[in-house]
């Protein structure tokens, strides 16, 4: 119960929930587009920036396992998430493929929520994870997308659907600030460190009040998911968070690295996903995948599944 109550009453999740409550009383509060696209940016280039610098100073054997640990998830839960909306969500394999693509994918916004739920408790985690977000971004996608050829539900281009995951700015930002940061090395990025990190959280509890307002709209179209996705919008994310908890552990990294994981893991892409999806199956219904990932999935992953992967990791580090 300290972890949730620690995890809810931060600036980052009560941004979330102004935005929330403004979208219910009909505010006309609103972050304007320009605005959200430039925390956008700002936001993914820093997380790749720390990363690279991080990994310009990391063994490559540390880097291994993890990394391979990490796309190993990203293969396995956009299978068990169609399979799941098939047989117990009951979608056609499109609707099936469509959600399959956004759980197989990452939140980076869930990343890096559970990062500073993390620093809060005290811990420590990796400073190369930003590279692992990289990794988890595309994998899921294609493979949501083959279950989709394979059922005959793909009617958009599969060349432009992939062109719009690899050229997309979460793929370009991230791999471009990692690169970046990997090549200068933490000496040479002291003189853009103050406006990379002081701002960083502050930039991130405006670009949280957007989300708000956006998932406040989504939660209003819940009821047409229907009740079986809904549970599934909470269950899967356990699922799979509670998998990359024990994966992460067992890939030698710290429970505070882990926790990280498995909210990468139990996240649902709301930014790379849905560009695909819209290209690849243009037929598949956004009220299902978009409700799922950003009015059902982000919230409880804030609320519950972090503090819930916090405990996980607690409990898998001593049994391991």
């Amino acid at each position: 119960m300290n972890a949730l109550a620690e995890n809810l009453i931060s600036p980052v999740v009560l941004c979330f929930v102004l935005g929330i409550v403004a979208r219910w009383v009909k505010s006309d509060l609103a972050v304007p587009e320009p605005v959200y696209q430039g925390l956008s940016i700002y936001l993914l280039l820093a997380i790749g920036l720390k990363g690279g610098s991080a990994l310009a100073v990391t063994p490559f054997g540390e880097l291994l396992l993890p990394g391979v640990i990490t796309l190993l998830l990203g293969l396995i839960t956009p299978v068990s998430a169609y399979f799941l909306m098939r047989r117990f969500g009951r979608l056609g394999v499109e609707d099936a493929a469509a959600v399959a693509a956004h759980y197989g994918s990452v939140s980076v916004v869930t990343f890096l929520a559970a990062v500073e739920a993390v620093k809060r408790t005290g811990a420590e985690t990796e400073g190369y994870l930003p590279a692992l977000v990289a990794v988890l971004e595309v994998p899921g996608i294609i493979v949501a997308l083959l279950f989709a050829s394979g059922g005959g539900g793909t009617k958009g281009s599969w060349r432009k659907a992939l062109h719009e995951v690899v050229t997309g700015k979460s793929i370009v930002l991230l791999l471009g600030g990692l690169l970046i940061g990997a090549l200068c090395g933490p000496a040479k990025l002291v003189d853009v460190q103050p406006f990379f990190a002081a701002a960083f959280k502050g930039a991130l509890c405006i670009f949280m009040i957007e989300l708000g307002l956006a998932a406040g709209k989504r939660l209003r179209d819940a009821g047409k998911a229907g009740v079986r996705l809904l549970v599934l919008g909470c269950v899967i994310p356990v699922l799979h968070g509670a998998l990359g908890v024990f994966a992460g552990i067992a890939a030698g990294l710290s429970p505070g690295g882990a926790v990280v994981l498995g909210a990468m893991a139990g996240s649902a892409s709301y930014i790379a996903a849905p560009a695909a999806v819209r290209v690849a199956l243009p037929g598949a219904n956004p009220a299902y995948y978009l409700t799922l990932a950003l009015g059902i999935t982000f919230p409880f992953n804030l609320a519950i599944g972090i503090p819930l992967f916090q405990t996980l990791a607690k409990h898998f580090d001593s049994w391991l």
